[in-house]
């Protein structure tokens, strides 16, 4: 049931994207890039860039919606009578006016085994912090706090905002560049084409995949390292509001239980603003997260 409501949820966000995206183009009266006289720079231009930073934009603007359905957060109400629930909200609240913000976030938990938590939202004043119940069994309170602090500290950085931007800017860049080497591949093939396009045609498009491809996966080597040093940042920023030995000691609590969850159950959505990741060998430079010791080590040398 759960996989079936993220495909939905999926499939619906993209043609979501699509229509949207699709009507700004026209509005904007943007010509096909390809015409009869070759490539058109500045329509190519303003198409990547409407592709490549609507949709970043559009899911964010989404996320929080998508956080709700996708990973089953359930937001805790201010005034609910449970005790826990009660601290959890205080608690992010607090830490929400420490970090100097005017809005409290929504505060949510979502039923998962692995512990961790994330900070999800279109702006600082629409934004949510959900925790997993894995990470509240697990963890004690002076640690929940270390986690709250570092997700409070993304949400006052404007992290959500600021991957959107990187994002964007590497999807049109690397739609812009695709294009542009398809199109001369293409063009060494167009001479030998008698009828003026069918090869070459062809060919433009099975370039275009391939450059895509290859560029996508440059540019998430590029994203993945701008959102470790916003980690960084953000683990800065928790140990201000809650405390440097908290935020170690959500850190170390983070080590302790890695490995006890099974595979499956760790949720990839919203990756990019969870506390923490895992990384291993090669796979860490594709990592949004830099390794737990590092980040260990960078706030035991902080004044």
């Amino acid at each position: 049931m759960k996989i079936a409501k993220r495909v939905f949820l999926f499939l619906a966000v993209n043609v979501l994207v699509v229509a949207t995206i699709s009507v700004v183009l026209s509005l904007l009266g943007v010509r096909p890039y390809l015409n009869a006289y070759g490539l058109d720079l500045q329509a190519l231009a303003v198409f990547c860039l409407v592709w490549g930073f609507g949709g970043a934009f559009i899911s964010l603007a989404l996320s929080r919606v998508m956080a709700k359905w996708g990973m089953g957060v359930k937001l805790v109400d201010p005034g609910t009578p449970d005790p826990g629930a009660q601290e959890l909200v205080s608690t992010v609240h607090r830490l929400a006016q420490a970090a100097g913000l005017r809005t409290m976030p929504q505060v949510g938990v979502y039923d998962s085994d692995e512990v961790n938590a994330f900070a999800t939202g279109p702006t600082k004043n629409r934004a949510l912090v959900a925790v997993s119940t894995g990470l509240l069994r697990r963890m004690r309170r002076e640690e929940v706090e270390g986690v709250l602090g570092h997700e409070i500290a993304h949400v006052a950085n404007g992290d959500m905002v600021t991957m959107t931007l990187v994002q964007g800017v590497v999807n049109a860049f690397t739609m812009f560049l695709a294009r542009v080497l398809a199109f001369f591949v293409a063009q060494l093939f167009r001479r030998g084409d008698e009828e003026g396009g069918g090869v070459s045609h062809l060919v433009y498009f099975v370039a275009t995949l391939v450059f895509d491809i290859a560029f996508s996966i440059l540019g998430s080597f590029v994203v993945a390292w701008f959102s470790r040093l916003r980690e960084f940042r953000a683990d800065a920023g928790g140990a201000r509001i809650a405390g440097r030995d908290r935020m170690i000691g959500a850190l170390e609590a983070l080590q302790r239980t890695y490995g006890i969850v099974d595979p499956s159950d760790r949720q990839a959505a919203v990756q990019t603003m969870k506390i923490s990741g895992h990384p291993k060998g090669l796979m860490r430079f594709l990592s949004t997260h830099p390794p737990l010791e590092t980040r260990i080590a960078r706030l035991k040398m902080l004044a």
